[in-house]
């Protein structure tokens, strides 16, 4: 659902892609999605890779709220 959900928000203003590395690419950027105890492991080795976390309030560095997202709209 997570999944879901991002891509109906970026889908609105961007061209989104999947990604052979991680769930999805937008413009050159790679995106992993998942809860809040999701790793950084699975993008690790891409230089412009961020994780897209459900159930946190605030980001730092290469984590990104989901519900941040939102405001794409």
């Amino acid at each position: 659902m997570r999944e879901t959900a991002f891509l109906s928000l970026m889908r609105v203003n961007n061209r989104v892609a999947s990604s052979p590395v991680s769930d999805f690419s937008i413009d050159g950027m790679t995106f992993e999605v998942g809860g809040k105890n999701k790793k950084k492991k699975q993008i690790e080795s891409v230089e412009n890779g961020f994780v897209v976390k459900d159930d946190i309030e605030h980001g730092i560095l290469n984590t990104i709220p989901l519900w941040a997202f939102g405001l794409n709209y």
